[in-house]
């Protein structure tokens, strides 16, 4: 069993935290609230002059840089103000004044700054001198780079086997760094390349290579302004990718269909007023962005889906138009047999599973059929469950169904909720390799990588439990708080002889270190990155194969950070000294570095041109094109049954997610405008029928314990419970807090991702004892 008590407030703030606060929000999202909220933050930050100057220059073309938040596509019209509240946020928090230097750690323990809360850890600022653990003084000390890279070579040339090292690497990472990064790995000889994609959308890429031949998406930017439908599935947009919001806003305004399906009905899934939009501004005057909101049962969308297809599959015995069929003669393979499960399928079952109405799944397929172009896009809520492939190929089956693929304004359209973490996908960061991505990489560099799969996030940690992964290098993230079952994940950083985290600010993985420690401090992305040829660049894909430039504008926090390629270089010398690889010329001129990219990568033809085209230039995807590498050559159906995701008597399907003052694990306040909950962090939603049940009202204290998979538990205790607009059988609360409760062994069998949104728990109050 593992248990985690409620986190304590640090010994060194003397005022009693402020009173939790309930008020539920029925406001449009965006619009005032978010500029008052943004003009708060640039204040507490005291970035009043840098911060409105940056934003000035986020996702600007050709001499802007990318928001390092999320991966929504930049505007396609040149719009001036193409933020949003997160964004600010999230830029302010790097460009802060606060620096963590030598004098910091010098006055600080590592045991001491474990009992501060995460908020207050990345709230000193931003990291200025590399640094190495002490384990006598129980501190950070600085070391010159170059120390600190010769000790991670000389480790790492002392490793009995190569895949004895893991290289983990969070959405942050630039394209060029990332090539750089995976290359040394696999050089090395390991393609044990965990990312945060294991976590996030690795069940996206698996089902859509595994239905359609590609990883990825197939639409842009220019499909959503054209759409007749779009269907929002498991997003929580307002927070996660708040552009969307103006995507939203503008498609409703041309007469586009728009169904949110969702657990909770999450304020982008109301109103929005779009703050780049004076008039609206000025008159108070929000936009609807929803035309239909379905909640299903945590896990249910699958039968939701299913049961969508069986409606249509139905309205085509008397509507030839239901079905496109001569796209489905011609493109798929499949299509008898999912016909076939589709209708025995029963509704019944299809509405016990959901958790939704026949009807309103049917007045949902109403509005698919009546659509000439649909577009699905989902999230983290459809991904993160036993059967995410599954529910994502039946997305698949239901845009084939109509032929809403290779066409204008359809498609599948996933929503990845790191800047770059499609980036880091598509130029090398994967630890399954295929045959030719790694034929290509060896031609292009003069190297044999390893054929042998690697280790993903899960698989890493387990490895380090066992001793078999002695050296972890974090490039970017924190590991410790993204991964799942909290102290078990920390237990294995522990036995590891050295970690490695690259950052920009102080977090808890820091804490939770190897024997030996490093922390190497790097530019972020606001920040001019100058080398021997000039003021470099660094490019990034977004959620929709765009591929832009980024480019920073403020001076270094510190004039001894290195940048991320430079900081790749040095270890990658240090512990390859013979390598042919010209690690320090690739750093002079990032150019050379996106050279070898055109020849390694897939798409990536005349790269340093087409990446400096107005808007950069957009991943070929064959599938668009109505070509389809798989192995019929066709689009295939997918023929799953449904899964049982109805909870036993007496439990809670638990999902956890962030709240809007949250960007990943960094955590801005306690407070989410959104769900209307201020100074609060601990607690859990819950459907208020499901209150009742356990005699439980709004803030009682309570104790939530997981079971896992193997029969064991794990716990948090004293969180308090909040009605809310929840299914019943069904509950929410934050990640990184209830990370604890997901088992290491509590992974997805179809994607190997940990099942965050899908966790089996009991609720009782604090202190009675027994569990119901």
């Amino acid at each position: 069993m593992t248990d985690q008590e409620t986190p304590k407030r640090p010994a060194d703030d003397a005022e009693a935290p402020p009173s939790p606060e309930f008020h539920p929000y029925h406001h449009p999202a965006a619009g005032w609230g978010a500029a008052k909220s943004v003009s708060r933050f640039l204040l507490r930050e005291r970035e009043l002059v840098d911060g409105p100057r940056a934003i000035q220059k986020m996702n600007h073309e050709g001499d802007g840089f990318d928001c390092p938040g999320c991966a929504w596509p930049d505007d396609l019209k040149g719009l001036r103000l193409d933020i949003c509240e997160n964004g600010v946020k999230h830029v302010t928090w790097e460009m802060t004044h606060k620096r963590v230097g030598p004098a910091f750690f010098a006055a600080h323990t590592v045991g001491e700054l474990s009992t501060w809360s995460d908020a207050k850890l990345e709230d000193q600022g931003r990291l200025t001198h590399p640094m190495v653990y002490d384990a006598d003084s129980d501190t950070y000390v600085p070391i010159s780079w170059a120390k600190a890279f010769a000790l991670i070579g000389d480790t790492l040339r002392g490793l009995d086997h190569p895949a004895q090292a893991a290289y983990y690497t969070s959405g942050r990472l630039g394209n060029e760094a990332t090539f750089l990064y995976q290359l040394m790995a696999r050089e090395l000889g390991t393609n044990n390349l965990p990312d945060c994609s294991n976590m996030c959308h690795e069940a996206s890429g698996r089902a859509l290579q595994a239905s359609l031949g590609t990883g990825k998406g197939t639409v842009d930017l220019k499909d959503w302004e054209v759409t007749d439908a779009l269907f929002i599935i498991g997003v929580n947009a307002a927070s996660n990718a708040p552009r969307m919001l103006t995507a939203l806003a503008e498609a409703h305004k041309r007469g586009t269909r728009i169904v949110h399906i969702n657990p909770l009905v999450e304020a982008a899934a109301t109103r929005a007023i779009i703050p780049h939009d004076f008039a609206d501004m000025a008159l108070f005057r929000s936009t609807p962005t929803s035309t239909l909101n379905l909640q299903p049962r945590i896990g249910g969308d699958m039968a939701l889906l299913r049961g969508m297809a069986k409606a249509v599959l139905t309205e085509s015995d008397s509507d030839p138009k239901a079905l496109d069929r001569e796209f489905i003669e011609r493109h798929t393979t499949g299509f008898d047999a999912y016909r076939a499960l589709c209708e025995s399928t029963p509704w019944q079952e299809i509405e016990r599973q959901s958790g939704v109405s026949r009807a309103k799944i049917r007045e949902a397929a109403r509005i698919y059929c009546e659509a000439d172009r649909s577009i699905f896009s989902w999230c983290l809520g459809l991904t993160q469950h036993e059967h995410g492939v599954d529910t994502v190929r039946e997305i698949v089956n239901l845009l084939l169904l109509r032929g809403n693929l290779g066409r204008e304004g359809a498609g599948p359209s996933p929503v990845r909720g790191h800047s770059n973490v499609q980036g880091n996908r598509t130029c090398g960061i994967d630890h399954r390799p295929s045959p030719d991505f790694l034929d290509r990489l060896a031609a292009a560099c003069g190297i044999d990588p390893p054929r042998a799969h690697g280790l993903d996030t899960v698989g890493t940690i387990e490895a380090m439990h066992q001793g078999k992964v002695k050296v972890f290098v974090g490039m970017g993230g924190n590991f410790a708080l993204a991964a799942p079952d909290t102290p078990y994940t920390a237990e294995g950083l522990r036995n590891c002889e050295l970690t490695v985290q690259v950052s920009t600010k102080l977090n808890r993985s820091h804490l939770v270190h190897g024997r030996q420690a490093l922390i190497l401090p790097c530019l972020g992305r606001t920040e001019k990155d100058v080398q021997e040829a000039g003021v470099q660049s660094t490019s990034v894909e977004d959620s929709m194969s765009m591929v832009h430039l980024s480019v920073g504008m403020k001076r270094p926090a510190s004039r001894h950070l290195l940048s991320e390629p430079a900081i790749i270089a040095g270890m990658a010398r240090a512990a390859l000294p013979d390598s042919s690889t010209p690690w320090e010329w690739y750093v002079e001129d990032y150019d050379r570095i996106r050279d070898t990219m055109a020849r390694a990568l897939d798409g990536f033809e005349d790269f340093n041109r087409r990446v400096r085209l107005p808007l950069g230039f957009r991943i070929c995807q064959p599938a668009r094109e109505l070509v389809f590498h798989t192995p019929s050559q066709r689009a295939e159906f997918a023929t799953a049954e449904l899964t049982d995701v109805v909870p036993k008597a007496g439990m809670l399907k638990l999902g956890t997610m962030r709240s809007h003052d949250q960007w990943n694990t960094t955590i801005y306040s306690d407070n989410d405008r959104y769900r209307g909950i201020k100074n609060l962090r601990t607690l859990i939603f819950m459907n208020p029928a499901d209150m009742r049940d356990r005699g439980l009202e709004l803030f009682d204290e309570v104790d939530i314990t997981s079971t896992a998979k193997d029969g064991t538990t794990r716990s948090v205790y004293r969180y308090k419970a909040i009605p809310y607009d929840l299914p019943r059988g069904c509950a929410t609360g934050y990640m990184p807090e209830m990370n604890v409760l997901c088992a290491i062994g509590d992974y997805s069998t179809q994607s190997d991702q940990p099942l965050m949104k899908n966790l089996n728990v009991t609720v009782r109050p604090t202190g009675s004892g027994t569990g119901t």
